[in-house]
């Protein structure tokens, strides 16, 4: 039986009016958008990334939201891969349209989608990749996390302030691990120490038993590592097995290269660590704590604590979530910006120029202070 003409136009125009409500409610959110590594090696660093976002965007919320609205993020999964992570941005945002785009973790990943957003004239907010080439994504890629040429600094100067002078440094085949072999040798060498032997690793492999072999013919008297997921996992417990233990080992970014490892085989290793983690001020360890009910995993959570913040910051300067007003925001914004990891205080690059770090060492299972 049909229904008269008027009252067939009455329903579709109140099923109109219910799908239109519904999704204004469900576009009431302003959402950014983000890229992960939450399958894969370094899973658990994505993980952890991703807890740090919710917790960003958990504290905005209770606050006010950003421009009148609750904030939201989109995640989408780059399993490592740049490829992946490729197909990912582009969904997010030509399919859901999301103005700003933060991640990712490595460098070969972060640098191509850095590179798309910047040719699309939208936002890029890098939070783990710190090959120098990140300097050279474009004008509306920002960074929260200091580049090599920091990290490596410190590193160098903190190892050789322990009396080490042959070292031998073991990292990842790619652009975070090549860039960062080349920077510590640079300060090291030029602080008077000697790198005796390098290792640039194949991610994906089974076992770097032979490699590792190889390097400790050149009787370093520390083994300087970074690392990260499950090649960091291989290294550390095959290092324990030949005995490579028994010389001392420094990791660069300790939490990342010891994540996963059992305690018996990062036992007594030191490292740095980006600042503003330890317990010490409360503030994001703490509150990382209350909510997962266990230490941090990394500390790359923070950076994309920050990132998410930052992002805030911006679309509150732009009071909407317009791509070209959160762009012009974000230049105003960030160069001043103060996070959990410090204050930015980027360059004409949008890169840090400074970032506080923590001297830190493996004990009991955890990474403290020392």
């Amino acid at each position: 039986m049909s229904l008269p003409v008027h009252k067939s136009l009455t329903l579709l125009a109140l099923a109109v009016m219910s799908y239109a409500g519904a999704a204004q409610l469900a576009l009431a959110d302003i959402t950014v958008g983000a890229i992960l590594p939450l399958t894969g090696t370094s899973a658990d660093i994505g993980k952890d990334q991703q807890r740090g976002m919710d917790l960003a965007i958990a504290d905005i919320n209770a606050h006010g939201g950003v421009a009148g609205q609750k904030m939201a993020v989109m995640v989408e999964d780059s399993a490592g891969s740049p490829g992946i992570a490729l197909d990912a941005v582009r969904k997010l945002t030509e399919v859901n349209k999301v103005p700003l785009v933060i991640g990712e973790f490595s460098s070969s990943v972060t640098i191509p989608i850095g590179q798309y957003l910047v040719k699309n004239k939208l936002t890029h907010i890098n939070i783990a990749g710190t090959s120098t080439g990140i300097r050279t994504i474009g004008a509306s890629s920002f960074s929260v996390i200091g580049l090599d040429d920091l990290s490596a600094k410190f590193s160098a100067a903190d190892v050789y302030a322990q009396g080490y002078r042959h070292v031998a440094f073991i990292a990842p085949n790619g652009a975070y691990g090549q860039g960062m072999a080349e920077q510590f040798a640079k300060f090291f060498t030029a602080d008077g120490g000697n790198v005796v032997a390098k290792l640039l690793y194949t991610a994906g492999q089974s076992s770097y038993r032979r490699e590792l072999q190889q390097i400790s013919r050149a009787k370093p008297d520390l083994y300087v590592y970074t690392s990260y997921g499950q090649e960091a996992v291989v290294l550390n417990r095959e290092s324990y097995e030949l005995g490579l233990n028994k010389t001392p080992w420094y990791g660069i970014y300790l939490t990342m290269s010891t994540a996963d490892s059992p305690a018996q085989f990062v036992k007594g290793q030191t490292g740095m660590e980006v600042a503003g983690l330890s317990d010490k001020d409360g503030g994001y360890a703490d509150e990382y704590r209350k909510k997962y009910g266990e230490g941090m995993k990394s500390a790359y959570g923070s950076y994309a604590y920050d990132a998410v913040k930052l992002a805030a910051a911006a679309i509150n300067k732009a009071g909407s979530a317009d791509p070209a007003a959160i762009l012009a925001a974000m230049k105003q914004v960030a160069p001043s910006f103060v996070g959990v990891t410090g204050a930015l205080d980027l360059d004409s690059d949008r890169q840090r120029q400074k970032q506080p770090y923590e001297k830190v060492k493996s004990l009991n299972g955890a990474i403290v202070a020392r």
